[in-house]
């Protein structure tokens, strides 16, 4: 789950970050009296969860409320990248005397989260890495220790920041290490973390995104969550806690277990086809959830043919075929459907399925083959 700019910079702020003063307005009235309260040159900018806000025209520097208010009222007419603009953050604008990257991730090879910084900071770390890789410092972090002193001015030396700041970078990093931690966070970024005039460093920007599976002990941030950015069917998916991405194919999956449903795709793709989805309805696959994932792959006007693909273990796979057949009651599809039942109770399931006229499967190689055949004919 994506974190506005805002939201990012206020929780970094709680942790001692320092950023810019400012506020967010959804009017153009709204961004004027707050840059009347500021006092100074002010930056209006976008919020959106995309990035190039900059050359689609989504930030700008405003001189007078007036112009405020003007430049507000503008970005909040625009799309960028197909997203509506419902906010405008607008922040005192800020003396440069040097950008810089500074973020935490998740390093999966050496599975512990990696630091990274660069002295070219304000542009996108992946251009950094593919032009000037050089200038890019890591320091790999031990979840146990944190992030240790040390590290932080081995940074701090490495991108060549002026030793008066060392101090303040050293606070800086330790509270985006706490930041990362704290909100079970996939991604914590600053870019750019600049440095004044006055050798002050502020987090100009801000990015987090927060690891979907702990939103359950982050209901704070959950709430924060914009669906702009998703499309209507993983919202409807989530509601029936169902873990689902669209993707491009015309075969619709409905799997219960991420592995398998991995799987499952592979096979698609082996045998030609293209799968529409990855979805896993998880154990227990009652009628009402089956007929939830229906809906929702059905909902995709691609989709020329649905594989089911379920492993019986807790669940017997007579009460999965019921429970397909109940969902085809109440959502009616009008395109072929292919299932494998594999577990407990099989073959009563298998049967079950057959007598009703649907199309069944024994190993998942017949299932894809079928399934593949299927949404080619149709």
């Amino acid at each position: 789950m994506k974190l506005h700019e805002y939201q990012s910079k206020q929780i970094f702020s709680r942790y001692g970050i320092p950023i810019p003063k400012g506020r967010v307005a959804a009017t153009a009235d709204e961004a004027k009296q707050i840059a009347k309260d500021l006092g100074s040159w002010v930056v209006i900018k976008s919020q959106v969860l995309v990035g190039g806000r900059g050359k689609a025209g989504g930030i700008r520097l405003a001189k007078t409320s007036e112009e405020a208010a003007e430049f507000a009222d503008q970005i909040l007419s625009m799309e960028i990248k197909g997203l509506p603009v419902r906010k405008v953050l607008v922040d005192e604008a800020a003396p440069i005397e040097a950008e810089i990257y500074l973020g935490i991730t998740n390093e999966r090879n050496a599975r512990r989260p990696v630091m990274i910084s660069s002295s070219a900071g304000g542009v996108e770390i992946e251009e950094v890495a593919r032009t000037t890789p050089e200038k890019i410092v890591k320091i790999l972090i031990d979840p146990l220790l944190g992030l240790r002193d040390y590290q932080a001015r081995d940074i701090a030396a490495g991108i060549d920041l002026n030793r008066e700041c060392w101090r303040q970078f050293l606070q800086i990093a330790k509270g985006l290490w706490q930041v990362y931690k704290d909100c079970d966070a996939t991604l914590a970024e600053i870019n750019p973390l600049v440095v004044t005039t006055g050798l002050k460093l502020l987090a100009l920007d801000g990015k987090m995104v927060i690891d979907d599976n702990a939103l359950f002990r982050q209901q704070q941030l959950a709430e924060m969550r914009d669906s702009d950015i998703e499309a209507p069917s993983e919202i409807e998916a989530r509601r029936y806690g169902l873990s689902f991405i669209k993707l491009d194919g015309n075969i619709g999956c409905m799997v219960n277990g991420a592995g398998l449903a991995m799987t499952t795709m592979d096979i698609i793709k082996l045998f030609g086809g293209s799968p529409a989805n990855f979805l896993d309805i998880g154990g227990g696959a009652s009628s009402d959830k089956v007929s939830a994932a229906l809906r929702i792959i059905l909902t995709d006007r691609n989709v020329k043919a649905v594989l089911y693909n379920i492993f019986g273990g807790i669940t017997r796979c007579d009460e999965v075929a019921r429970g397909i057949l109940a969902a085809i009651q109440e959502v009616k599809p009008n395109v072929p459907m292919v299932v494998r039942l594999v577990g407990t109770n099989a073959e009563e399931g298998r049967r079950i399925l057959a007598d009703a006229d649907m199309i069944t499967a024994e190993t998942l190689v017949e299932a894809a083959q079928k399934a593949v055949s299927e949404a080619q004919r149709g």
